[in-house]
Order: structure tokens, then C-alpha cells, then sequence
């Protein structure tokens, strides 16, 4: 047949090839696809290939990473919205446990708004240039000595004026002498009907003022109640895997959906605490090389609940006075102690708070005494012999930098640790002091933590001798705002458990616990590190750790009684008073000035 075609003439053969090729083109399209996914399956299981060397390998991964990008979305996926899977991740509670944490569960519980089928408008949410305050009289009238309690009534009113029908508000009060450099904390009682009392012991003498900011309304709270058992995806994580020249960074967090893909899973044999990547394509999982924040899920409300979330608006806004936000205070009445002793009448239960600022400096009550270190000599005499391992977020970090900045005989030792990551040592071999800071394991949103420097306090306390030398200082709040608070509860007892063994072993250990502590916020970090998710953990922690041999510093009272602003990582001035306070518990004997 090729002689016969050949036969009948050149002419003849291109008039026959053109119209082979008109229909061929008609399918040149299908052909293409066809191709181009023979192709994409190919470098999909590029990973059979055994014998193509690493190069060839790193090449051919990086142009299917082009093509894959091109038909998907980029982001990480998201979780599961369902705080039970992420609560329990890989471990069934026992009974005890289980009605511990309903206990816990119980004592942080929020009041919630009647229960609406749609969100309510914000002409109808709680205003706080509508509402108001009015401090309530004595029995005596309007006079007020210290050893008394003040109380104030709030009325909380919408955007129209109305009074609120219902409480879930989140309120914060303080009482404060900006003269006197003087602050403490009030205590707020919602009366779940729109009213809110405020009350505060009176501590010290003369002109004080009462102060009321609303941090949220009561309908935000359900925004962030929501988000926080149906998104704890909303900051998320990612880990670096490497082998060679080639490498991939695939998406990781505590709960990760199964089914979709395969996973690593990396969680703790020792204490159970779970977390998990997304397997590389082409590295086994025993290739991962560092842990590191990924960022942020955005859109995460619609755009009513955003009304919710307004600088200047809704987000710590003051609540004004109906009359005067001013008392004075007079000196404590002489026959104070044989009145209420010769007085029948029941008298309200005194609000104790953990203590109080004056003249700038933190006064603790409750029996401690405090301590001021002014001078760097101080301090090193109070650590002279002493071990100092600190263990946690920034916030206890800031204690490190504080230490090793104001003390010029400890010298940092450099680790070659990333900034703001750690771990950080300092010694000061003459008097014999160690200070060491580890951060705590994941989640922890620091840029970039090498996998092998990932650790989770509870193993660290197991390796730690103790003894009346060692001190133990932990700050674990701020990283778990985003999830469900069952995954607080099982992390602090896995500590608990640790702390309990290591005092067992070692007595004198001093354990020193620092509590969560406000901070500024706007309408984004209120999603992810509101101060309502802060106290919830805060209330949890305290409940967590009582009857405990752990002593507190209480960073949420010490940043709310002061007069700077909320802060992340609080001001000098109020560091130096919890580095005060801390000393002061290892050195309890030892005054300074």
C-alpha cells in the first residue's frame, strides 16, 4: 500500500495528509488533557521512581508543585468543626477525669442571651455610651472608710436607649488614686437581667475613683463562644520536612481531618498530647525539621457579627456615671472592730483580693509579705545557689529578659537560639546562679521552634531532680485561646501530674504558677486572643491547681488595678512588680528595702 500511494503522486499524498490532520486537530484538545493528566498522575507517584537520583526528584516535585498549584486552592484545609474530636483527640478520659472536667466546665460557665433564631441587630446589643453606673450609698449614707467595701450598680442599654433584659455582658471594674499611684481590682456580679454590681474593698485613704469598661457585649460573647468550639482551626501551623535537597511544608495542628490525606502523627508517647501534620508527598514523616506558626483563617464572621467588633464602639469602651464616679475615703473607724463584733446582723461576705497597688509598688494580702529589689545586688543575693527554670509562652520569657538585663552578673549564654524563641540560658558562675527559659510544646505560635527543641513541660518536670534549690516557674495560657477548653484542661493536667510526682521526689521545689493577663485588643485579636478566652482559661488554670504546693503570681489582677494600658506582654513597671512578687516567694526572709 505505501507503493500504490506513492504511485499516484505527491500532489495526491498532501491533499490526504491535510485532511488527516483537519481531523485530527478536531481532537487535539482531548488528546492535550489526556497528556497533561498521564503527566500529573505520573509525578503524583513520582515516589515509586526509586531509581531517579534526588535532583531529578527535587526537579520533577517542583514543576508538579506548579502544575498542583494551579488546580487547587491555596490555604490549609479546614478542621473539623467539633469540639468533642479536638477536646479528645487520641485519649478517653477516665470517669474521674471526665467529671473533673465537667466540674471545670461548669465553673467558667458564661451566661448566654435567649436563644434566637437570627443575630440580633446591633441597634439591640448592649451600648456602652447608653448605659451607665450609679455608686450606691452606705448604711451611713455617702461616707466610706477603709476596711469597707464601695459597690456600684450598672445598668447596661442597647443602642436605642433600652434597657438590656437579659446579663452575659463581659464587664471588668477598678478602683483607683492616680495620685496616690494606687489600684485594685473590683469584682463584678452579673444579676443576668441587665444589672451588674460592681464591688470593691477600700484600702487605702482619700479621693479614688470607679471605673467600668465593657470588654464585650453579651452577643459578641456568643460569636466567640462559637468560634472557639467551631474553628480552632483559625490559627493554624505548619512543619518543614527535609531530605537532601528536596524538602516540603505541609500544614499541622492538634486535630486534623482523617480521610482526606495521610498524616504524621506526632503525638507525645509520654503524656498523650496529640498533633499531627499532613504527610509529604515524597518524605516519610521522620523527616520533619521544625515547627513554626503558618497564620491566621481570615473571614472567619459574617458581616453583622462584625458589627459586634468595633474599636471605640464595643471592644473596652467605658461605661459612664449617672452622678459622680468619685468617692473619698476616710480613715478607718476607731470602733470599727467592737461594732461588728458587738453586731448581730449577718454582714456581706468582704471581697479579699489577691492584693492591691500603692505608691506604684503591688501589695499582696493574704499573709504574703512583699519584697521590693530594687538594686541588681538584691536579686543576686535572693538567687545566690538557686536553679531558675521557667517554662512556657512570651509571657514568662519577658521574665528571662527582665532577669538578664537588670542583673549584669548573669550572663546569657548564647545558644545560638532564634530571637524570641529560645531555649535561653544565663549564669552567673560567681554566686552560682542558673536561669534557663524553654518554651512549652505545641501549639505554640513562635516563628520558628526546631523540632528537636519541642518539648512539653510535663516531660520536662519528670527530668528536672528538684530540690529546696530548684525553682520552677510556668506561664501556660495565651497559645491555647483558639481551642476548646477541654484541650487547656487535658495539658494542665499532664502538668499537674508531673508537678505532683516532682514534689513528691523533692519537697522544697518551689513552684510558681503566673496567671493570664489582659491585653489590647482590636476587632481581629479579639478573635483569636480575646480577654474573655484569656479569664475562661484563667478560671480553669486556678480551679486546676488548687490545694496544690504551688504558689501564684496573678497577672490578671496585677495588669487590671494598674493604670497603664492592657498589653500583651504587660510594661516594665508592672514586670518589675511580678519579678518583685516572685523573689519575694524565694527569698521570703531575706527584705531589702
Amino acid at each position: 500500500m505505501v507503493t500504490a500511494e506513492c504511485e499516484m503522486g505527491p500532489e495526491h499524498g498532501r491533499q490526504k495528509g491535510g485532511s488527516m490532520w483537519r481531523n485530527l486537530s478536531k481532537y487535539a484538545p482531548i488528546f492535550l488533557l489526556v497528556a497533561l493528566s498521564g503527566l500529573i498522575f505520573l509525578l503524583r507517584n513520582i515516589h515509586t521512581l526509586e531509581n531517579l537520583k534526588c535532583h531529578t526528584v527535587s526537579t520533577l516535585y517542583q514543576f508538579q508543585s506548579r502544575i498542583h498549584s494551579a488546580f487547587t486552592q491555596d490555604g490549609p484545609q479546614v478542621l473539623y468543626h467539633n469540639h468533642t474530636y479536638c477536646g479528645h483527640l487520641d485519649q478517653k478520659p477516665s470517669p474521674e477525669y471526665t467529671l473533673e472536667e465537667r466540674y471545670l466546665l461548669d465553673s467558667i460557665a458564661w451566661p448566654e442571651p435567649p436563644a434566637r433564631s437570627t443575630l440580633v441587630p446591633l441597634r439591640q446589643t448592649s451600648d456602652p455610651v447608653h448605659s451607665l453606673f450609679a455608686i450606691l450609698p452606705t448604711k451611713e449614707g455617702r461616707e466610706w472608710h477603709v476596711g469597707d467595701q464601695l459597690e456600684a450598680l450598672i445598668q447596661m442599654h442597647d443602642f436605642q436607649g433600652r434597657p438590656k433584659r437579659y446579663g452575659g455582658d463581659f464587664l471588668l471594674a477598678r478602683l483607683h488614686s492616680p495620685d496616690l499611684g494606687a489600684g485594685v481590682a473590683g469584682q463584678v456580679l452579673d444579676h443576668r437581667n441587665g444589672f451588674y454590681s460592681a464591688v470593691f474593698p477600700l484600702l487605702w485613704e482619700g479621693s479614688t475613683l470607679v471605673e467600668i469598661t465593657l470588654v464585650h457585649p453579651s452577643e459578641a460573647i456568643t460569636v466567640l463562644r462559637r468560634l472557639r468550639e467551631e474553628r480552632p482551626d483559625r490559627v493554624f501551623f505548619k512543619s518543614l520536612f527535609r531530605s537532601g535537597f528536596l524538602s516540603e511544608s505541609t500544614v499541622c495542628n492538634m486535630c486534623l481531618p482523617p480521610g482526606q490525606q495521610p498524616l504524621c502523627n506526632f503525638t507525645d508517647p509520654h503524656t498523650g498530647e496529640p498533633w499531627y501534620c499532613y504527610k509529604p508527598k515524597l518524605l516519610s514523616c521522620d523527616t520533619r525539621i521544625n515547627h513554626a506558626k503558618g497564620g491566621y483563617q481570615k473571614h472567619l464572621i459574617s458581616n453583622k457579627e462584625a458589627l459586634l467588633f468595633q474599636s471605640g464602639v464595643n471592644i473596652k469602651v467605658r461605661v459612664l456615671a449617672s452622678g459622680t464616679d468619685r468617692v473619698t475615703i476616710l480613715p478607718k473607724k476607731k470602733d470599727q472592730k467592737e461594732a461588728e463584733s458587738s453586731s448581730m446582723k449577718p454582714e456581706p461576705i468582704k471581697l479579699i483580693p489577691p492584693g492591691y497597688y500603692f505608691e506604684g509598688s503591688w501589695r499582696p494580702l493574704g499573709g504574703v509579705t512583699m519584697y521590693q529589689f530594687n538594686e541588681s545586688s538584691a536579686i543576686t543575693q535572693c538567687l545566690m545557689g538557686k536553679v531558675i527554670n521557667m517554662y512556657g509562652d512570651s509571657t514568662v520569657r519577658q521574665w528571662f529578659e527582665y532577669l538578664n538585663a537588670f542583673v549584669p552578673d548573669l550572663k546569657e549564654f548564647n545558644l545560638h537560639s532564634p530571637k524570641n524563641v529560645g531555649p535561653y540560658l544565663a549564669v552567673d558562675s560567681a554566686h552560682n546562679i542558673l536561669v534557663k527559659y524553654r518554651c512549652h510544646g505545641p501549639p505554640i505560635r513562635f516563628t520558628t521552634v526546631s523540632s528537636s527543641e519541642l518539648r512539653y513541660i510535663a516531660n520536662e518536670l519528670d527530668g528536672l531532680p528538684g530540690g529546696p534549690d530548684t525553682v520552677v516557674v510556668l506561664s501556660i495560657w495565651a497559645h491555647f485561646s483558639t481551642f476548646p477548653v477541654e484541650v487547656y484542661i487535658r495539658r494542665l493536667r499532664n502538668i499537674r501530674q508531673a508537678l505532683v510526682r516532682l514534689l513528691d521526689r523533692a519537697p522544697g521545689t518551689l513552684v510558681v504558677i503566673r496567671s493570664a493577663n489582659l491585653q489590647a485588643l482590636d476587632p481581629e485579636v479579639s478573635l483569636y486572643n480575646s480577654d474573655w478566652y484569656s479569664l475562661q482559661l484563667d478560671g480553669v488554670l486556678r480551679a486546676m491547681f488548687k490545694g496544690l504546693d504551688v504558689l501564684l503570681v496573678d497577672a490578671w489582677e496585677m495588669t487590671l488595678a494598674h493604670h497603664l494600658p492592657h498589653a500583651l506582654h504587660p510594661p516594665p513597671a508592672i514586670v518589675k512588680n511580678m519579678i518583685d512578687l516572685l523573689l519575694s516567694y524565694i527569698c521570703p526572709g531575706k527584705k531589702t528595702s
